[in-house]
């Protein structure tokens, strides 16, 4: 038997033990899930506020509050919306993660009354909001530089700390007990006073995950509904602190794979590591894009070529919660500038929002692609392409997706060693009703998503 054969059956066996089970270990459990009700199946939409309009402010955001309802999203991320250090800042606008005062809305976006209005209004459509939380490191002339000097780290000449290449941040210190405090004061403060549903915390691997404990305690006896994404790749955040967590490790072998450099083995090994290594309940967070990937790395149209579509598509039926980055939506191809004023085209002349759309009911309409801890069984069909294509079923109670994914760059006919004859499904694409005859043919990066 070749290695490559015998390498993806072993895989197809690891994913069937570790994934098919799950659905009866929950429903033996309490209807009330780990996480927020709305979070099984929710998909996050990330806002770069001073790119989203050419006013760059939150009244004219919310303008777009009707068409992001459209579109089906349900979780808007803030970045941060704070005010900006001046000392040492990058660029003329400066940083979104170089903070200079916690509880102070940053006067190009608006008012603390228009970020609140625009939390109320999207609550009132059925969204909800999270914000950017940056509690690694503060700018070099924050309130906290002055105030509390004795708060940060220090280098071996004594001056303020900096990290990687970030030379417009000052690392906070965590062995000091009044700092937390009032690191998590100032995170009440928002929750308090606007009402958000959560937060997205940066870098929050580089945090104690003791001081995260402590400040989810804190903010849960004000909302108990309070939704959690680290910025991170670290079990033991997930254990009991945060609902979600960045897949990298997949988004890189995605990268990978678009550009012929990895098979399709290198996907399914990503994620049965995280399926073995996070809590059973931890949610990955699957995207193509975000800020940091495509301003700094390229857009997923420079990494991913061909395949963008289809690896957007994938990231909307495996076990877990996709992400929409502003703009792709549109199919924006643009590397937005960081630090300066550079406006989103939402232009969209490819019918991308019909294509995010039609996901994004995908979604919400069938059980079986609910996040963990509700998620549906994953049971790989083989096939004889193992190295290119990637197949899988999903399936919860009377709920099933197929999906058939060419991941390479050439024309296959591929036949699916299971027997479906009989079955019907619905074609995602066109809704038609279709029977899977075993053999199907694919285009370069071609997916089929059948459903019933």
């Amino acid at each position: 038997m070749r290695i490559d054969k015998l390498l993806s059956l072993i895989l197809v066996g690891l994913l069937t033990i570790s994934c098919v089970n799950q659905p009866t270990k929950q429903e033996e459990t309490s209807t009330k899930g780990i996480h927020p009700e709305w979070v099984y199946d929710a998909v996050i939409y990330e806002v770069n506020t001073r790119q989203f309009t050419p006013e760059g402010t939150f009244k004219a955001f919310a303008n777009h509050l009707p068409r992001l309802q459209e579109l089906g999203v349900d979780i808007l991320w803030f970045m941060p919306i704070q005010t900006i250090g001046e000392k040492d800042r990058k660029g003329s606008l400066g940083s979104y993660y170089s903070i200079k005062d916690y509880i102070e809305v940053n006067s190009e976006f608006g008012t603390l009354d228009d970020f609140k209005e625009v939390v109320e209004t999207a609550q009132s459509m059925g969204m909800k909001v999270i914000l950017d939380w940056v509690a690694n490191h503060t700018s070099r002339d924050a309130v906290w530089v002055n105030e509390h000097p004795e708060w940060y780290v220090r280098d071996s000449l004594g001056d303020l700390n900096i990290m990687y290449d970030w030379t417009d941040i000052a690392q906070l210190d965590y062995s000091i007990p009044e700092m937390r405090d009032e690191m998590i004061e100032s995170m009440m403060f928002w929750v308090k006073e606007t009402g958000i549903n959560g937060f997205r915390c940066d870098v929050a691997g580089e945090l104690p995950t003791d001081f995260w404990e402590v400040a989810k305690d804190s903010l849960m006896k004000i909302e108990s509904d309070l939704f959690f994404l680290a910025e991170a790749e670290k079990p033991e955040l997930n254990e009991s602190v945060f609902d979600a967590y960045y897949a990298w490790d997949f988004h890189h072998k995605m990268n990978s794979v678009a550009q012929g450099k990895e098979p399709v083995d290198s996907l399914r090994v990503s994620l049965e590591r995280m399926l073995n290594n996070f809590p059973k309940h931890a949610i990955p967070m699957y995207f193509t894009s975000n800020h940091d990937e495509n301003s700094w790395n390229g857009t997923e149209f420079e990494r991913m070529g061909d395949a963008v579509q289809t690896f957007a598509a994938l990231t909307y039926v495996l076990p877990g919660m996709p992400l929409i980055y502003n703009g792709q939506e549109a199919g924006l191809n643009k590397r937005l500038e960081f630090f300066e004023k550079d406006l989103i085209d939402f232009s969209d002349n490819d019918d991308f929002t019909g294509f995010y759309k039609m996901l994004n009911s995908l979604k919400k309409q069938h059980p079986a692609l609910q996040s963990q801890e509700r998620d549906g069984s994953m049971i790989e069909i083989a096939n004889n392409h193992p190295q290119k294509v990637w197949s899988f079923k999903r399936s919860k109670g009377e709920s099933e997706i197929v999906a058939i994914f060419n991941l390479s760059r050439e024309s296959l006919n591929v036949t699916l060693e299971e027997d479906f004859k009989g079955v019907k499904y619905s074609d995602l694409n066109d809704s038609t009703e279709v029977e899977i005859t075993g053999e199907v043919a694919l285009q370069p990066w071609e997916y089929k998503i059948l459903y019933r």
